[in-house]
């Protein structure tokens, strides 16, 4: 079913908790973890697994999200319930909860479990057990350190950076979602440790940040590289900025170790992207980043046509370990949603590519002045490195009451959410399951369904990282306003509708200040700040 294409072949190293396709972001929203387990189906119906080392990663501990994460927040992402969160009217906005990031059911074990992925990623490469690591489940690239945003609460990148910063000088962080990657180059803007690149859509859209001019600040000035682009960049005109911008960027910068955020938005024909990438298009940026021969650190990110994501992440986990896949998708079980054509490709399509030549080649051109014009290889301070965490001492306890018989694949099953592949007017040829097999499995008990029970583990030391970059994530004080405790919690009126239908609203104005202004929010008293009510909605970023 797979052939060898590479005479060396990488260790890769594949990270996959099953509980990540379990969550529902709620009726008519864009984002479906659920396609992190169609994603794992076809990579495992592919064989890929003879070639992977597949790990079942530990969700992160508090600790560990509040390396970079605010403690207030980590606690409101605790405790707020889709049940409460009416009485939490004022940390709805302070927090910027609501309607591109509604709270559902299991909000924090989530997030926990896709930055969990990332770190044991992260912690693979240090170790030197891998030149590949791959977590599909993270890549949310948008969230910030007191807030969420674009349907990202925990900055799963961010995290693992920090943990590749403890081992390696330098790191790269390279980006091809359709949508500026504003989290992770705020995180980093004023640092040279760690070189932010993003290819993306710029003017209208989602974030609104990403300029050419936005090129870091202070210490990290000219580490900041952005490359925007417009509608409809097709596979060609993508290589042909893609390979001289990232030869130039790897022979200046060298880094130790790369971080390659691969958001599947950016494909042709995606629910909310405005690119024209082919499958092997948007593959190309993996195939060209394996050439340098720098270990990888591989992650999702947006993709909203789920077929088509899934698609996408298991040809480039075969791109991964080396293996050219059959272009027709085995039986698998959501072989029904691959029709009609049952093919592993995703082709372009007629639209217009509104790139021109010119103003890529002057683009191009800038870019590589700013390259220039920063010193090379920057080097730190020999420092001795914390030693790792023996996380085998750490594994989640099992609460499950051994006289039931309750398999995995049955509590996978239900919790499948009616609606989940419903069919919408982008997807089209009434894709719908008709055969659902959730409503004949039996009903568990509670203490199956408890989730926090599952995700309690012994809190961790915190390990110190590297002192250059502490600085940048001060924690917080502790005279920060507490959450109200439940008998101080008062009923206020329900609030309007948690999300705008994306398909009614398209313009948008760009974000106000760019990331040289968001790169402030690394500050205390700015990261405190409730977030403006001007912000720019995710999805009417088309």
């Amino acid at each position: 079913m797979a052939s060898s294409t590479a005479s060396r072949k990488q260790k890769v190293s594949y990270f996959y908790h099953e509980e990540m396709g379990n969550y529902h972001y709620g009726p008519q929203h864009p984002m479906k973890p659920h396609r992190i387990r169609m994603t794992h189906n076809l990579v495992m119906s592919y064989g890929l697994y003879n070639k992977l080392d597949i790990s079942r990663p530990s969700p992160a501990t508090f600790q560990e999200l509040t390396k970079f994460h605010s403690d207030e927040y980590m606690e409101f992402l605790q405790r707020v319930t889709p049940e409460n969160i009416d009485e939490m009217t004022k940390y709805q906005q302070k927090f910027n909860v609501g309607e591109d990031c509604p709270v559902f059911e299991g909000l924090y074990d989530f997030s926990s479990l896709s930055a969990g992925g990332t770190l044991s990623a992260a912690r693979k490469l240090n170790r030197g057990d891998a030149d590949i690591a791959i977590n599909w489940g993270g890549g949310l690239h948008h969230a910030k350190k007191c807030e969420a945003s674009g349907f990202c609460y925990v900055n799963d990148i961010v995290l693992g950076i920090l943990e590749l910063l403890r081992h390696h000088q330098r790191v790269l962080y390279l980006d091809i979602d359709v949508h500026h990657g504003d989290g992770v180059e705020e995180a980093f803007y004023s640092t040279d440790r760690v070189m932010t690149v993003s290819f993306h859509k710029y003017g209208e859209f989602f974030p609104g940040t990403g300029d050419i001019n936005d090129v870091g600040h202070g210490q990290g000035k000219d580490y900041a590289v952005n490359f925007p682009l417009k509608d409809g960049i097709d596979d060609e005109t993508y290589k042909s900025i893609f390979q001289p911008v990232m030869r130039h960027v790897m022979a200046w910068y060298r880094p130790e170790v790369v971080v390659l955020q691969c958001g599947a938005d950016s494909l042709a024909g995606d629910r909310l992207g405005c690119f024209n990438l082919s499958l092997r298009g948007h593959a190309m940026a993996v195939e060209f980043m394996k050439t340098f021969d720098v270990p990888i650190l591989m992650l999702g990110g947006g993709g909203y046509t789920i077929r088509n994501v899934s698609r996408a992440w298991c040809y480039e986990t075969g791109v991964a370990v080396g293996e050219e896949l059959n272009e027709e998708i085995p039986l698998n079980d959501y072989f029904q949603y691959y029709g009609p054509d049952f093919r592993l490709d995703v082709p372009n399509n007629n639209m217009e590519n509104r790139n021109t030549r010119e103003a890529l080649q002057k683009t191009q051109a800038r870019i590589f002045d700013n390259l220039r014009s920063m010193p090379a290889a920057p080097s730190v301070q020999m420092h001795e490195v914390p030693r790792d965490m023996d996380y085998d001492d750490f594994e989640t306890p099992d609460f499950s009451n051994p006289d039931e018989r309750v398999s995995q694949s049955m509590r996978d099953a239900r919790r499948v959410v009616d609606g989940e592949f419903s069919d919408s007017d982008d997807e089209g040829d009434s894709r719908k399951n008709q055969h659902n097999h959730v409503d004949d499995l039996p009903t568990l008990n509670s203490a199956a369904e408890d989730r926090q029970n599952r995700f309690l583990r012994p809190s961790s030391a915190s390990a110190p990282i590297d002192p250059v970059v502490a600085g940048l994530f001060a924690p917080e004080d502790d005279d920060d306003e507490e959450l109200p405790t439940a008998d101080e919690l008062t009923h206020k009126p329900s609030s309007s509708s948690f999300m705008a239908s994306f398909e009614s609203s398209r313009a948008v104005s760009p974000a106000v200040g760019g990331a040289e202004a968001g790169a402030m929010m690394v500050d205390e008293e700015v990261a405190r700040s409730e977030p403006a009510s001007s912000s720019v909605s995710f999805t009417q970023g088309r």
